[in-house]
């Protein structure tokens, strides 16, 4: 019985879960510098150890409504094509283990661009399920491309 750990983070009412594997830290919020000519949910870039690194809201770019900043407000930091980028979310509450049984196929009526980054559905309890995102294929190649090029 193979099991996952999961780092559990909120986007207003839902619950997302990320391979913890692909999580390199979780920070307290800090606002970016804004760049020009960037896609709408590239909040802008912020200097992370040293390195400067490009912030997405990922509210806005899963279209899950307003951006607000509280005391709960998080970064999460991950690799991705050998860059590291922030991903703001609303909370960062936990980390979960998953059996294989508890997940679920991505629900079918879900379909384009969504389904790719969404890996399945963890079941928690009988109220409580968990989104499972890839959060290195939420952004498409030419997104990645133009993230990589950014003059900063």
């Amino acid at each position: 019985m193979a099991e996952n750990q999961y780092v559990v983070f909120k986007l207003g009412k839902g619950e997302f879960g990320i391979d913890i594997m692909n999580v390199k830290e979780i920070s307290v919020y800090e606002e970016s510098i804004s760049l020009p000519n960037t896609p709408s949910f590239i909040e802008g870039v912020v200097n992370y150890r040293g390195n400067v690194i490009p912030i997405i809201n990922l509210k806005k770019r899963l279209l899950l409504g307003e951006f607000e900043v509280t005391k709960d407000t998080r970064i999460i930091v991950i690799n991705l094509d050998d860059r590291e980028i922030g991903f703001i979310v609303d909370e960062a509450s936990q980390t979960l283990r998953l059996d294989e049984e508890q997940i679920d196929p991505a629900p079918a009526f879900i379909t384009g661009i969504d389904k790719k980054y969404i890996t399945g559905v963890g079941k928690l309890d009988e109220k409580r399920l968990l989104i499972l995102i890839d959060l290195n294929k939420i952004l498409t190649e030419n997104e990645i491309e133009e993230i990589q090029n950014l003059e900063v």
